[in-house]
């Protein structure tokens, strides 16, 4: 379920954001969605008494239509029903009555909480992250009330006095981190149109203010606790770069990536897949009770303990991104792309001080949900920023018998602030026919929905468990949906040699195969702690299609684009990608080069007998031994295999929201080509079996449970 889309249909065109809905519906008289009962009428209720009355398909309780359902009192004419959005849509945004208000509607308030550390300096994250800041400062979503206010820390505090009326920035240390008060605290939260001109500077001088530094502790902590005073009368968004470990202050963190392999064993490793002190979860629940987010960038080539410094975003609604490596200089693709997602971060729309609630059929009970929120009681979420990129999943159970409707619903009440100061509630009602055939029920599965989630539970499994227990939790899911489709449906004529399964679920043993391969679950160490850990991260947030993406990534063979219309722009300027290629070690060919993309990253192999003339048209050089074994972007070629190449790379980086690296990976290059291995699905691995052998294995299993 995404909480908040780009457009929906609202029912106030002169309330309608420009940004979000560009194309705005006649006005259109706003409606209370029965008041007190928190129910909202949908295309799917039914009317009876002639139309006198409706019956909420939720609850079933009948109610009284309201008489301008059927007469604009502006017009003074009749008007049919069907022209009605939420009578029509299953989307539909309704302006919020007063009662719907704690308070009134807060401004925009961003705070800024920089790393000015050796290690934030010397790797170029400090001038990075000023620079797309003030690039989209003009951007920030919010009216003429919006505020904004930033804290840089090493070992000590720096505020800055923004007040208006002064002729440049005034910078104010505190050096007492263990007791953190607020100097000059009406000044440190300024209006952004009143003071632009003073945060403008402020960004431009930062990266040089700090370029001789050589502090190399970081008081995170601290700083967390001084935005918390200057945010928690309005809430907010409050946007951490860190580059190193917290080692001053409150909530100190130490190296756990010791010899853990990734967190791979047992239950020395499950302390580190958690969080080393619960400092940060209580900030965050604590941030999340006073409207604030936070969202969290981790920057650098260090440990900074993403399984600690995650809880952050997880319990406020925010989310975390890692960028391990980081260096502005070494490596200025990766510096392209936290510019390009940190400026679609800042200037996306935004909700604030949102409350969500999930409502289905008499009869099916929600027990458990999954992302990064604040459960506030059973069935409603705290979120106090929401975005076009927050995505959540439900777990839900049938308590009693459905017999009171041949459908079963679901509706999603999102009630929030725009960032214009305007409070909405977004309605998502979803409608789906209850079957008491087994046949139906396996024909209608989402194959896609079913992995988001069972591998959301792994997570949880693998958390408060061992790695192994989840691992062994999705393997016995699998075999669980195989048997009892196979005991009810395999006919005669299929021996017990066939692994039989429906078609909407035949991907179901590659991608829980794909699962327990990547990084997340697999036992063999193949990368850091903190990248076993964000990859958890990802699977908690991403959405259904990013997710697949993930654990199952899309391989293309460029060698084979000549004559066909792949790579070059149809009429409409849109580029065709080339079919998938299996992700199977056996079908590279040394004389090949292949993109392999997991909607993060990009590996393009190139094979040691590539031609000279494919070498010169994508990569400008006379022989694969040119290539250059650090590139990570391909140069601009006046030839159509360049052209081609390049439309299918800004194809595959058409996602708004993530830019993904680009690796060359040359064929003999051992620091690149196993992690580009390790992406190849259907491979065996050290842990882990090819994926004939796993279905081989799937039905045998299958087979003895008969």
């Amino acid at each position: 379920v995404h909480a908040l889309h780009n457009r929906v249909h609202s029912l106030d065109a002169g309330a309608a954001d420009e940004e979000q809905n560009p194309a705005r519906p006649a006005r259109l008289p706003v409606r209370d969605h029965a008041r007190g009962r928190q129910r909202t009428i949908s295309p799917f209720v039914t009317f009876t008494s002639g139309g006198a009355r409706w019956r909420c398909n939720v609850c079933y309780m009948v109610n009284e239509m309201p008489s301008d359902y059927d007469y604009d009192r502006q017009t003074r004419q009749l008007v049919e029903r069907s022209t009605r959005p939420e009578l029509t849509l299953g989307t539909v945004e309704y302006i919020a009555p007063s009662e719907y208000m704690v308070r009134p509607p807060q401004p925009a308030v961003f705070m800024f909480l920089i790393d000015v550390s050796f290690a934030a300096v010397d790797s170029g994250v400090l001038s990075t992250v000023c620079e797309s800041i003030l690039g989209s400062l003009d951007k920030l979503p919010g009216d003429s009330r919006k505020r904004v206010g930033f804290i840089t820390y090493d070992d000590t505090l720096h505020f800055y006095n923004l007040r208006a009326s002064l002729s440049q920035p005034q910078m104010m240390v505190v050096s007492d981190v263990d007791d953190v008060f607020l100097p000059a605290p009406a000044d440190l939260l300024v209006n952004l149109e009143e003071s632009a001109e003073l945060v403008k500077d402020l960004l431009a001088k930062l990266p040089g203010m700090f370029a001789s530094s050589r502090r190399v502790h970081s008081c995170l902590g601290p700083a967390l606790q001084a935005a918390f005073k200057l945010m928690s009368p309005t809430g907010g968004r409050v946007s951490v770069f860190q580059s190193t470990l917290p080692s001053v202050g409150a909530g100190a963190l130490k190296n756990r990536d010791t010899a853990s392999g990734g967190g791979g064993g047992g239950g020395k490793d499950l302390d580190c897949l958690n969080p080393a002190t619960d400092f940060y979860k209580k900030y965050a629940v604590d941030c999340s009770r006073q409207q604030i987010g936070v969202d969290t960038f981790l920057l650098g080539g260090q440990y900074v303990d993403v399984a600690t410094l995650s809880g952050l975003s997880r319990h406020s609604s925010g989310t975390c991104y890692h960028y391990p490596g980081f260096h502005r200089q070494r490596n200025p693709e990766l510096h392209r792309k936290v510019a390009h997602e940190l400026r679609h971060i800042l200037e996306r729309p935004i909700g604030l001080e949102a409350v969500m609630r999930v409502r289905c059929t008499k009869g099916i009970n929600i027990h458990t949900f999954h992302g990064n929120f604040f459960v506030r009681s059973t069935d409603l979420l705290a979120l106090p920023n929401v975005s076009p990129d927050n995505a959540f999943a439900m777990q839900m159970s049938i308590e009693e018998e459905l017999k009171n409707s041949p459908t079963a619903s679901f509706q999603t009440a999102l009630l929030y602030t725009t960032s214009s100061g305007q409070r909405r509630i977004r309605v998502h009602t979803l409608c789906l026919p209850i079957t008491n055939q087994l046949a139906d029920l396996y024909a209608g599965a989402d194959v896609g929905a079913l992995t988001a989630l069972l591998t959301k539970m792994a997570v949880d499994r693998a958390l408060s468990t061992r790695l192994q227990d989840a691992r062994e939790a999705l393997l016995n899911v699998c075999i669980d949906i195989l048997t009892v489709y196979r005991n009810s449906f395999a006919t005669s004529s299929q021996s017990a040699s066939q692994l039989v399964i429906s078609d909407s679920l035949r991907l179901l043993p590659l991608l829980v195969s794909a699962s327990l391969k990547s990084a997340a679950f697999r036992l063999s160490a193949g990368g850091s702690l903190d990248m076993r850990c964000h990859q958890m991260c990802l699977m908690k947030q991403l959405s259904v299609p990013q997710l697949l993406n993930l654990l199952y990534p899309h391989m293309y063979a460029l060698h084979r684009l000549a004559g066909s219309p792949y790579g070059l722009l149809d009429d409409e300027g849109k580029t065709e990608l080339p079919p998938l290629v299996q992700l199977d070690s056996s079908l590279l060919t040394r004389d090949g080069i292949f993109l392999l993309s997991t909607g993060q990253q990009m590996f393009m192999l190139v094979g040691k007998a590539l031609s000279p003339d494919l070498c010169s048209a994508i990569f400008g050089v006379p022989s694969y031994e040119h290539i250059n074994p650090n590139l990570m972007g391909l140069p601009t070629i006046d030839s159509e295999m360049s052209f081609r190449v390049r439309n299918i790379l800004g194809k595959l980086r058409s996602e708004p929201s993530i830019y993904p690296l680009l690796h060359v990976v040359k064929e003999d290059d051992p620091r690149l080509r196993m992690p580009f291995l390790r992406n190849l699905m259907d491979d065996r691995t050290e842990q882990t079996v090819a994926y004939p052998q796993f279905l081989a294995h799937l039905q045998r299993t299958v087979s003895g449970k008969q």
